[in-house]
């Protein structure tokens, strides 16, 4: 099964366990590191998650994963916070992030950068305009490569 399929089922599984307890998800990954593959899921919600959620979370999950059985290797499960720099990974996530400080880099080179780290001042679901002092950058959103919350220190 691929890594997309995989995301998908467990995406499937645990959606319904997260919308009922008005938790969001923010990312699934699937990931090879050495010689273990790591089944990682983010979650969050308005205030921030605790360790007890994420632990309610991983026990639901664990057991949904183990009656469907959607992966066919030993793997380990770990539920967790985005944390502080948390992905931006949907347009949605982008609208939140207004006003907020972002780390964005683009597939190609805009205004001479790939990378812009400041202000996310708007997103119209076309673009982006991040102030970087007193410059401000509008981006493309087909050119986003990523994006992120930054802190600021």
């Amino acid at each position: 099964m691929s890594t997309t399929a995989i995301n998908s089922a467990v995406e499937q599984l645990v959606r319904p366990y997260l919308d009922d307890n008005g938790f969001e998800l923010v990312d699934i990954e699937f990931v090879k590191e050495g010689s273990n593959w790591f089944l990682r899921v983010y979650v969050d919600k308005d205030g921030g998650i605790d360790i007890d959620e994420c632990g309610k979370i991983s026990e639901f999950l664990s057991e949904a994963l183990d009656r469907n059985d959607p992966i066919d290797k030993a793997y380990f499960l770990e539920v967790s916070s985005p944390g502080a720099e948390r992905p931006l990974k949907k347009a949605d996530d982008l609208r939140k992030a207004v006003g907020k400080h972002v780390f964005v880099t683009t597939y190609e080179a805009l205004d001479g950068l790939k990378e812009f780290e400041g202000q996310l001042q708007t997103f119209d679901g076309e673009q982006l305009v991040i102030a970087i002092g007193k410059k401000r950058h509008t981006i493309p959103y087909a050119k986003v490569a990523s994006a992120r919350l930054a802190i600021v220190f």
